[in-house]
């Protein structure tokens, strides 16, 4: 439990990170490479071995608020708080293509899973989705070797009006779902308080569990059907998926506004405003 590495860029703030993904073949091993998304618009890939900044790429003009690598790791993907998504190639340091899909409203999520074009119709090796704070979620079917990239579908989830004296409203949060291929859970401001599945084939809602409170993390375990939700009324609650049975637990002094699962499941991250709590999951 000691800081190892530090990188520090003056006058500007993280606002998102990823750990570039290891190839199939290094399973194990840990990556040596994060990308980080600053407030000035900025992109940059950080080497940990080496301790050195590698590449700075500018593709937005305002402050980013989401970033992920493809699952190759031959392409990032950041988003913007106007709601822009830019694809760039850390090897050149080109942007390759702009979205703006979800102009407007600031990109809360970004994440690639490994597809094939067989699998939905369309031709790709992989598929990735954007949320933006809106309720709107895009998927996309791509191939990077080719430039190819085809938007697959577009959800739009419903919600009431923003309830008075409330200053901001709950995040917008979607995930593919690592036990369900074709499935994505989704979180949000809405109706009512639920975790929805939505498949990507039968095209709706397959699945609804119900939440106490609207939830302000979300993450899904690679290696058991676990879900885990953060709820801005400092409760962290641990679904076991399809029974829904559902465990809480306090211990945060503030809004959980991240939860994370370690590659392995065997552990969970969740995050406060100053405080960091590691979770042992046994069983």
């Amino acid at each position: 439990m000691e800081l190892v590495v530090q990188f520090q860029v003056l006058n500007q703030s993280c606002q998102c990170l990823a750990w570039k993904p290891c190839p199939v073949i290094m399973w194990g091993a840990e990556s040596q490479h994060i990308v980080a998304g600053y407030s000035d618009g900025t992109i940059r890939v950080f080497s940990v071995s080496r301790t050195e900044m590698e590449l700075k790429m500018q593709p937005h003009a305002v402050a980013l608020t989401a970033i992920a690598y493809s699952t190759d790791g031959e392409m990032i993907l950041s988003g913007d708080k106007e709601g822009l998504v830019a694809i760039s190639s850390p090897r050149t340091g080109m942007t390759i293509r702009i979205l703006a899909d979800h102009k407007g409203s600031p990109i809360t999520v970004l994440q690639c899973t490994r597809k094939q074009y067989h699998d939905f119709g369309v031709e790709g090796s992989e598929l990735w989705l954007a949320t933006s704070s809106d309720r709107r979620v895009s998927i996309w079917a791509s191939s990077w070797l080719k430039d190819k990239c085809e938007l697959l579908d577009w959800l739009s989830f419903p919600a009431p009006a923003c309830p008075k004296g409330l200053n901001s409203l709950p995040p917008s949060l979607a995930v593919f779902c690592p036990w369900e291929p074709g499935t994505l859970v989704y979180v949000g401001f809405g109706v009512q308080k639920e975790a929805l599945f939505y498949s990507l084939c039968k095209k709706q809602v397959v699945e609804k569990i119900s939440l106490p409170y609207f939830a302000t993390s979300l993450s899904l375990s690679p290696a058991a059907r676990f879900i885990a939700v953060g709820f801005g009324e400092r409760l962290l609650r641990l679904l076991c998926c399809p029974t829904s049975d559902a465990q809480d637990y306090a211990g945060h002094e503030d809004a959980v506004h991240l939860c994370r699962f370690a590659p392995s499941g065997r552990c969970l991250l969740t995050a406060s405003h100053s405080a960091v709590l590691v979770w042992d999951l046994t069983g």
